[in-house]
């Protein structure tokens, strides 16, 4: 296969991943459920959110109405604990296709003090009350201005002139799709028979399943006689007639005052099809701003990167070209006139300092970056979709933990490149690289979940799965790291095209710092990536559903090309002008891009989280974000680095010698 037909197959791939982004491409992530008429459907609740504070609560921390059969946490993913999820059952049933209304659902003790402040508390900052049936979150229309809003789940209440009302009323909406294909078993040719194809009664009338298509809920405050209902058991018919209107409020909260629940539901068959049933979540406002905004950045910033790419190969192939074409008594005088990185070829591969600490960043790097690659492209691929609750946080854990073989190979095998082959220290090096990144994570993660712990937030990791965590750290990275360090200790170092001088050159003095230039250098891979960054930052502390992964393979792509021109760039000029440290400038020239993405995460939390409320919501905020863009730097700092490595081993060993 040639070069042109690769290059074409990619095209392709890269195009099918843009109208995947485009068009929210995703796996469904669960089979479908058939339900016949009168089958019992049940609702689950999720933690309490809110945009105000970013710290969940339980569900039964406020005095909700608790199920009869008591509460019973569903089954979780690693993922979803880590994301604060924590979904329970719930006294709210359905029966399918069977319209009810004017259910009575439960009344409560007189709220003490406590419940009164924590209640109203919860108003205050904004808390939603986040509903899931059949895998699908409560959605929630409203209308402004003409245009219909989405939202997942509900307020918890609201507050009007200093009064608190509850919303404690809810008019429920369920979406259904009937089967057609009675023989849809044959088509698919899968053994799940009896869960596709519609039974029969006796009498030999086909009896119609219905999928679950939709979840929708409209929320109202309705002002209820507590007396009334004191004797009346769950679900009973309420005596007096519920008039829902979303509009209005009337249930206030009042210290010493019961709380009254009720419900209705109403099912609606529906055109939606079961594979597209998570449309309606993934279509958010805003897309095609998003889209034409991605895309546009994409072209700039695909454009400035050719630019710099050209201009820097032909300068490169210049000096090449018209030293090789010199005779030696030119070659030396252009030596000390025009070349000065061909004066440094005594110390271009002298040591750095802390040598070990860069290979470690490296070895750490790889793996982060390898983890994110992966990820992201089986993300676009529909195999991580939001559908799947947890399923790309638990991939990202599984990934990185396996990826744990490439960080101790590389980190080992740059470590004996440096070393000129020494082999001692290879299981040094490894057990380091195994505990750097993943024992600072821990440190900040351990502080945080402190706080949330103090806070009895749902959000805090239970001390379960911290000994899990451990384990999976200890019993899988660790070791995997240690092997891929002996395959690196036994892989051949890389040799080095020239000999390096025992006194270093001293380094000319220069008109301005250079790590000014370093510093300054990240703005590039910055553009390329912070129009993305917002969409990301809004889907975790926003409550948004983010599923354009294809652009975000896109720009990760873009980013690592930019990265290492970047690097290039700046190795080159430092060795253009005798300076020779070119080995840590090279790695934080890309990775200082983590820099401005953290003022960046400043700037999201003055201008667009300013109702983040509380000094541990913004702690929370800003521990999560130095994580996240420590995790960058490395990344984009390896990048950067070993492309220079490459480029200056190429260079050095380009040239003739004398």
């Amino acid at each position: 296969m040639g070069f042109l037909d690769q290059f074409k197959i990619w095209v392709l791939i890269i195009s099918c991943l843009f109208l995947q982004s485009g068009n929210g491409f995703y796996l469904p992530g669960s089979y479908p459920h058939k339900y016949e008429h009168g089958d019992s459907l049940f609702v689950k609740v999720n933690s309490l959110t809110s945009i105000d504070t970013e710290i969940p609560y339980s569900y039964y921390s406020l005095p909700f109405c608790k199920p009869l059969e008591g509460i019973k946490d569903s089954a979780e993913n690693l993922g979803e604990l880590l994301m604060g999820d924590r979904i329970e059952n719930s006294p709210y049933k359905f029966k399918m296709y069977t319209n009810e209304s004017d259910l009575f659902l439960c009344r409560s003790d007189p709220l003490t003090a406590d419940d009164f402040k924590m209640l109203t508390k919860r108003i205050d900052e904004m808390y939603q009350v986040n509903l899931i049936l059949e895998n699908l979150p409560a959605i929630r229309y409203t209308k402004k201005e003409g245009y219909y809003l989405r939202w997942t789940g509900y307020p918890v209440g609201i507050k009007v002139q200093d009064v608190y009302y509850v919303f404690n009323h809810l008019k429920f909406k369920v979406l259904v799709h009937k089967y057609e294909e009675p023989n849809v078993a044959r088509v698919m040719g899968t053994g799940d028979v009896p869960d596709v194809i519609p039974n029969k009664v006796k009498g030999g009338s086909d009896v119609p399943g219905y999928m679950v298509v939709g979840f929708e809920v409209v929320p109202c405050s309705f002002q209820h006689d507590p007396n009334s209902v004191k004797n009346m058991k769950m679900y009973e018919n309420y005596q007096a007639g519920i008039k829902c209107d979303p509009t209005t409020v009337a249930m206030a909260v009042k210290e010493g005052q019961p709380l009254v629940f009720t419900y209705e539901v109403s099912f609606e068959e529906s055109d939606i099809k079961w594979p597209s049933r998570w449309d309606a979540y993934l279509k958010m406002e805003g897309a095609k701003v998003h889209w034409f905004s991605i895309l546009n950045s994409v072209m700039v910033i695909t454009f400035l990167a050719g630019i710099v790419l050209v201009i820097f190969l032909r300068t490169v192939r210049r000096d090449l070209t018209r030293y090789e074409e010199l005779d030696k008594e030119a070659q030396a005088q252009m030596n000390e006139e025009l070349s000065g990185w061909k004066l440094v070829v005594g110390d271009v591969f002298r040591a750095p300092t802390n040598a070990k600490l860069l290979c470690i960043m490296v070895g750490n790097g790889v793996q982060i970056l390898g983890m994110a690659v992966v990820t992201i492209l089986f993300a676009a691929l529909g195999f991580m979709s939001p559908a799947s609750r947890g399923t790309l946080i638990t991939g990202m854990l599984f990934i990185y933990l396996v990826l744990g073989i490439a960080a101790g190979y590389v980190a080992v095998r740059m470590w004996r490149t440096i070393c000129c082959g020494v082999i001692t220290g290879w299981v040094s090096v490894s057990w380091r690289a195994a505990c750097f990144f993943p024992g600072i994570a821990f440190l900040i993660l351990t502080v945080l979940n402190f706080l949330l712990w103090g806070s009895h937030s749902t959000g805090a990791i239970p001390f379960s799965l911290f000994v899990v965590l451990l384990l999976l750290w200890f019993c899988i990275s660790v070791p995997l790291t240690l092997i891929g360090g002996y395959l690196g200790a036994k892989a051949p170092h890389i040799e080095y095209p020239v000999r390096t001088n025992q006194i270093p050159r001293e380094v000319p003095a220069q008109k301005y710092p250079s790590w000014l230039l370093v510093l300054g250098a990240g703005t590039l891979p910055f553009g390329t990536l912070f129009i993305e960054l917002f969409f990301i930052m809004s889907s975790i502390w926003m409550g948004r559903v983010y599923y354009v992964f294809g652009f975000t393979f896109i720009v990760l792509i873009l980013l690592v090309v930019v990265c290492a021109e970047v690097s290039l760039v700046l190795t080159y000029m430092h060795l253009c002008v005798e300076d020779w440290r070119w080995w840590w400038k090279s790695f934080f020239a890309s990775g200082s891009v983590a820099i401005y993405i953290f003022l960046y995460s400043i700037n999201y939390l003055v201008f667009d989280l300013k109702n983040l409320s509380g000094p541990v919501s913004a702690t929370l905020y800003l521990g999560y974000s130095l994580f996240m863009v420590l995790a960058i730097m490395l990344a984009t700092g390896t990048v950067g680095f070993l492309s220079s490595f490459w480029f200056v081993h190429y260079l050095f060993s380009s040239v003739k010698l004398d």
